[in-house]
């Protein structure tokens, strides 16, 4: 069986990154792989030609610095124009477009609402206020002050105590946040704007809201997505003698407009994750009870919004007494990828058991007709038929289309990576012919199908964490079979990846 060595392990890597790397240089979208520090490792030909440079100007270079070379390594944004020391806070028209550049880079390159406003909120002050507060309309049209926070000598201190529900937007108010939060307007206000009698209880938050912090000037605007008002941002400074201009709105109009389309994205990602893991989870199988053989598995979505939908493991009889196993991972994290998903799981559920065919054949038939009748470009997946043999021993079939390779552990705890019958990922080459192999099953073996989030992690190269699976799976050979994935999970599972995982493992149980 062998003693899953090092090599072995390599080699399997090795194969792994050929693969992909030829992939994904033919694709027409352009493509980056960076390392541990945000640097540029490799890049496809599309991403040369969109950038208009040779790989050598730009391997080695900070992803962000390339893009937008007025952001910092870390992420933050270098300081323009006038800062905390600074008499005033009048900026250029350089130094606003430079302000919009900086926001638009830390709302894309950060998918969390919160952290992405708070590094926005960083951008601005003190800059150009002393205060910035951010208040949302939530999905079920509830209001609440999200984030204020304060610039001042000691840096930037979040005021909890003046954060929390809102009152209901009026319907018709002329206040100035009740417009921002309308998108009706915005608006220059001061404390005199709200010492008047309050016409709504949002007027009167306000009005605590300048005596609290002591504000003397400030702007308000709209937070507007494409399709939605999602709430309003306002500054405000604390010496009178600054107020701020029309020029100023006007840039604060565009930074809300910037901060509407990354909340709105942010929904539209956590409905679709919603969506997708419930999809996924009325498609996920119930598994069969082959006769003689232990079986079970596990899917864990992701904890990202952004990444979910493409995962599977599946099982079934087919007519001839076999069973039919099959790993699987659609190229995508959306919901597209679970739809595509379950149109590539029914397409081959039909195709093997509608013809007593060899695993390899079956899936050449699947490639063939993949692009015709799915919204699936790419996917990668085991096929597997879990035979009996005239002895009475079990015995495994499969074919590899670009998927992690199955790990075959036996009752010693020896291990190896069934790293045969290996081909290229579905949607790559549809006309080439596929390997099969085949391998006995020894009795007490556990037989283990994984997807790539199980092994794959931003910190460290793959064969770490092929060799973490291998030690682990080898370390809880004893336990009960639901015990065992359950522990590899949590032993083998990085801890930095926001990846979806399935999980599908046999035991053939030992002779008596």
């Amino acid at each position: 069986m062998g003693d899953g060595t090092d090599a072995s392990t390599q080699n399997v890597q090795d194969v792994l990154q050929q693969e992909l790397v030829a992939v994904l240089d033919r694709l027409g979208v352009g493509l980056l792989a960076l390392d541990g520090q945000k640097r540029i490792v490799w890049t496809n030909t599309a991403s040369l030609a969109l950038l208009s440079c040779s790989a050598e100007e730009i391997v080695g270079r900070d992803i962000q610095t390339l893009l937008h070379p007025d952001v910092r390594a870390d992420g933050g944004a270098r300081r323009r124009g006038a800062g905390p020391s600074s008499s005033t806070r009048t900026l250029s028209e350089r130094d606003r477009l430079a302000l919009l550049a900086d926001t638009t880079a830390q709302l894309i390159y950060n998918i969390d609402v919160d952290e992405s406003l708070r590094r926005v909120v960083d951008l601005l002050l003190p800059r150009i206020a002393d205060w910035a507060v951010i208040d949302l309309i939530t999905e079920t049209d509830e209001v609440n002050r999200s984030l204020v926070v304060h610039a001042h000598s000691g840096g930037l201190k979040i005021r909890e105590d003046l954060q929390g529900p809102m009152p209901p937007v009026p319907a018709s108010s002329p206040m100035p946040l009740s417009k921002a939060l309308r998108g009706v307007a915005s608006t220059l206000a001061g404390p005199e704007t709200y010492d008047v009698p309050p016409d709504s209880a949002v007027a009167v938050e306000q009005r605590k809201l300048f005596t609290a912090t002591g504000i003397k000037t400030a702007a308000l605007a709209p937070v507007k997505g494409p399709s939605e008002v999602l709430g309003a941002i306002t500054l405000g400074r604390t010496a009178g003698e600054e107020p701020f201009t029309q020029a100023d709105l006007d840039l604060l109009e565009n930074i809300g407009r910037r901060i509407g389309i990354a909340l709105e994205n942010a929904r539209h990602y956590q409905r679709q994750r919603q969506v997708a893991a419930t999809m996924q989870r009325y498609l996920l199988p119930q598994l069969p009870r082959p006769a003689g053989v232990e079986m079970t598995a596990r899917y864990l979505p992701s904890p990202d919004a952004s990444h979910v939908g493409g995962d599977w493991y599946d099982a079934f009889p087919l007519p001839n007494g076999d069973t039919a196993l099959v790993i699987g991972d659609v190229v995508g994290h959306d919901l597209e990828a679970a739809a595509g998903m379950a149109q590539l799981r029914n397409m081959l559920r039909a195709y093997t058991w509608a013809q007593d065919d060899p695993p390899h054949h079956t899936v050449e038939r699947l490639d063939r007709a993949m692009s015709h009748i799915t919204d699936v470009s790419m996917a990668t997946l085991v096929l597997a038929r879990l035979t009996i043999e005239p002895s009475g021993h079990r015995a495994l079939r499969w074919t590899n289309a670009g998927h992690p390779p199955p790990l075959l552990l036996d009752s010693t705890g020896r291990t190896r990576f069934l790293g045969e019958g290996r081909g290229i990922l579905l949607g790559a080459s549809a006309d080439r012919s596929r390997p099969e192999a085949r391998v006995h099953l020894p009795p007490g073996s556990t037989l283990l199908f994984y997807t790539d989030g199980l092994i794959e992690s931003r910190g460290r190269p793959l064969d770490a964490g092929l060799k973490r699976l291998r030690e682990a799976a080898a370390d809880l050979r004893r336990r009960q079979l639901d015990d065992f994935v359950d522990e590899l999970l949590v032993r083998s599972r990085p801890a930095d990846n926001d990846d979806d995982v399935a999980l599908l493992a046999i035991r053939i149980p030992p002779t008596p």
